[in-house]
């Protein structure tokens, strides 16, 4: 462990042996993250049964995806502050059980306004705990091996993803959509105690704690992103929509400016000074603007134009959902070897490749062959970017800065995914609706060349990322015993 790492952390399990720490930090980091990320698809998948109960409309459905990204992207950046500065392992764990408790109150939620509700708290829980996961992550694996640890934490969660259809599926089809939330319930009550046993305690280099930018980030991620999810219902144009989001941009403008000054930022400014840092986190921003955009109505396509049952639609995103489970370990090996730049330009590539071939082939009566292909294409797609990104962003930092890091890129992509949902849904109800399959086509073909366009868009940014042979120094000057160890792993 560094000299700078040894100062801003203070851990409570030291005799616990490096191995063992290592892998019960990945096995509880990498339980919490599929925890999360099996939510996200679950409740995708739910939605047309959610629809039918409480005979919501398209804004509804939004707001039931949209309150949980609402509560966690605007929490993101606070999640990591707070666990800099009252301990990682304590925030992760208190993160988790909010989430848990979030989870039951959606599986007994009696009408959309408390499912909407319970979802928020949800999301609430979430922006503490993702974060979080890589920084425990990062803190236990040294630079030379975070590749390989990203990788197999990235494949854990792509199968979350690839069960995700399934078992939500499955209990739609045989029991009733709120039994999708209890899933994670024993999850929480099992992952929460074994972290309080088996987790090192840190804390980041900043103790003081930056109220005043907690403040402006919060509010202005809030106006930015409530702006959006309220576009579609109101309109574009809408004094709401235009106040709020012109509200959120200003006091963004004076977060930045405040975290320029401020001696303890809860956001460093200088991080975007480094290419690798910005070009990442517009790749994260633009992946999650196409990709889960698109998901949003493709996952609705099988079951509402073609009338399939949910387990159904979810077997038959397997080839999409489930190549992360194959593909993300190696692309983290290769991370480590190659770099980031190429995994994940050839990533978002052919992410953009494969939903042009769906918008081709898209009709109410297409045979499901012919989306098999550019379905394994999208998920290979995805696999590549996961590690690569995250090992991109945390190699752009000090070890100790990883939770200010990982908190902006998790910010950063989850507003790309809200503006994704937002603008697509838009792109979908002015062309097409819910009324028959044709008309659900028609809406849905325009919504996924528009995802398709913003995917290689973020191709091209992928470029700008400094290649292996550029790799990035951190954006301040570490101290001589990490450039020594640093010189030692390579």
């Amino acid at each position: 462990m560094s000299p700078s790492t040894t100062r801003a952390s203070t851990p409570s399990t030291a005799a616990v042996p490096a191995p063992a720490r290592t892998g019960w930090t990945l096995a509880l980091v990498s339980l919490a993250l599929f925890m999360v990320t099996l939510d996200n698809l679950v409740v995708t998948f739910a939605l047309p049964s959610i629809r039918l109960q409480f005979h919501a409309d398209i804004a509804s459905l939004e707001w039931t995806v949209n309150a949980y990204t609402l509560s966690f992207a605007v929490l993101l950046l606070s999640g990591a502050a707070l666990g800099d500065r009252f301990g990682r392992r304590r925030m992760f764990i208190l993160g988790l059980g909010i989430f848990t408790l979030g989870s039951a109150a959606a599986a007994l939620a009696p009408n959309a306004a408390a499912l909407i509700a319970a979802r928020a708290f949800q999301g609430a829980g979430a922006a503490v705990v993702m974060p979080l996961t890589l920084t425990l992550l990062s803190e236990a694996f040294p630079a030379g091996r975070r590749g390989v640890a990203l990788g197999i934490w990235s494949g854990i969660s792509g199968l979350g993803v690839a069960l995700g259809p399934v078992i939500g599926g499955a209990v739609i089809s045989g029991i009733s959509w709120h039994w999708i939330f209890w899933i994670n319930v024993p999850v929480g009550l099992v992952v929460g105690p074994l972290a309080v046993l088996r987790l090192s305690e840190s804390r980041g280099p900043n103790r003081r704690f930056d109220v005043p930018g907690l403040v402006l980030a919060t509010g202005g991620l809030f106006g930015i992103v409530y702006g959006l999810v309220r576009a579609n219902a109101i309109g574009w144009g809408s004094g709401t929509v235009l106040g709020s989001m012109l509200g959120g941009a200003v006091l963004l403008a004076v977060f930045t400016l405040w975290e320029l000054r401020s001696p303890a930022p809860m956001l460093p400014m200088r991080f975007f000074r480094s290419r690798a840092f910005t070009a990442t986190n517009a790749v994260s921003y633009t992946m999650y603007f196409g990709m889960f955009g698109s998901v949003f109505l493709l996952a609705q396509f099988f079951q509402t134009a073609q009338h399939f049952t949910a387990l159904q639609a979810g077997l038959r995103t397997l080839p999409w959902t489930g190549m992360p489970i194959l593909v993300a370990p190696v692309a983290g090996i290769l991370s480590d070897r190659l770099g980031s730049r190429p995994l994940m330009a050839t990533g978002l590539a052919l992410q953009a490749i494969a939903l042009l071939w769906i918008d081709r082939v898209l009709s109410p009566g297409m045979p499901y062959s012919s989306v098999i292909v550019p379905f394994i294409l999208a998920g290979t797609g995805m696999a590549l970017v996961f590690a690569p990104a995250a090992n991109a962003v945390l190699s752009a930092v000090r070890p100790d800065e990883a939770g200010q890091a990982s908190g902006a890129n998790n910010a950063i992509r989850e507003v790309g995914g809200v503006f994704g949902i937002a603008v697509l849904a838009a792109v979908f109800s002015h062309v097409g609706g819910y009324a028959s399959p044709v008309q659900f086509v028609a809406g849905l073909q325009p919504a996924v060349l528009v995802g398709s366009g913003v995917l290689a868009v973020g191709a091209l940014a992928a470029l700008m990322v400094p290649g292996r042979s550029l790799r990035p120094r951190a954006v301040a000057p570490a101290p001589i015993g990490e450039r020594e160890e640093a010189g030692a792993a390579a």
